[in-house]
């Protein structure tokens, strides 16, 4: 039997932040000592890291948010306080997100199709991105 919890999907929003739930739900897991260790690698990183850096926020201040807090109402509130960043730029930032990585970008493509092929995937054509691999590899699509 796993002991592997799912965090959101990226795909899910709060604040106008896509992503934003899933690392939540990342640091409440890594914080009780429960972050699956496929995940490790990438904590604050990869879509994490990119989320820190277009909101404008140091990841240590960010878990420190998500510590105090006790529920996702809290740590919104916070992030509707201390990230004003305008719409357009939460919308670039999903766009980002859906579309990575670019067709032209062969290194990251090659990733992909890795990571598909190690995740028993690679039949899957429809999973054109990394969000499209994440939501297939945990079970969501």
């Amino acid at each position: 039997m796993s002991n592997l919890i799912y965090p959101r999907s990226p795909r899910e929003t709060m604040c106008g932040w896509m992503h934003l739930p899933r690392y939540i739900d990342k640091i409440r897991l890594h914080l009780a000592g429960k972050l699956h260790a496929d995940y490790q690698p990438n904590f604050g990183k990869g879509f994490d890291g990119k989320w820190l850096e277009t909101a404008g926020v140091k990841a240590e201040e960010f878990i420190e948010v998500v510590r105090k807090a006790i529920t996702d109402g809290e740590v919104c509130d916070w992030v509707l306080k201390n990230i004003r960043k305008p719409e357009s730029v939460k919308a670039a930032h999903a766009e980002q997100m859906l579309n990575y990585p670019k067709k032209d970008d062969a290194e990251m493509q090659a990733r992909l199709k890795m990571r598909k092929e190690n995740a028993g995937l690679a039949h899957r054509d429809d999973l054109k991105t990394f969000v499209d691999f994440i939501d297939a590899d945990e079970k969501r699509i």
